[in-house]
């Protein structure tokens, strides 16, 4: 399985991203998808996860303002950030868990400015 993300950049505090990871080499439906982060000098943490049945895990500091969706046609989620603020700054990392064996993306960069 390879992923590759997409739609990170620079952004005012307030705004708004919306991330997507595409999934490739499965003909299934990954199983699990969602996204980390890993901000400077940080360990990597969770953002979201969602898994096939439907079922999401969100971290407390994204939750009511973070949504994560999924394409399953195209084995591609989408991640909405809204309501960003500079605590949020971080490499974003998708993330795939696929009959138990984890997959990770390239990271791509969102930067929340005051």
């Amino acid at each position: 399985v390879q992923l590759q993300a997409s739609g990170g950049g620079l952004v005012r505090a307030g705004g708004s991203l919306r991330l997507s990871c595409a999934a490739s080499g499965s003909r299934w439906l990954i199983n699990t998808m969602g996204w980390y982060r890993q901000a400077p000098g940080k360990e990597r943490e969770l953002v979201v996860t969602l898994s096939a049945d439907g079922s999401t895990n969100y971290a407390d500091s994204g939750k009511g303002r973070f949504t994560i969706s999924r394409d399953s046609a195209r084995n591609t989620v989408y991640l909405q950030m809204n309501s960003l603020n500079p605590e949020d700054t971080a490499v974003y990392y998708c993330y795939a868990r696929h009959y138990g064996v984890p997959y990770w993306g390239q990271g791509t960069q969102v930067t929340v400015s005051s």
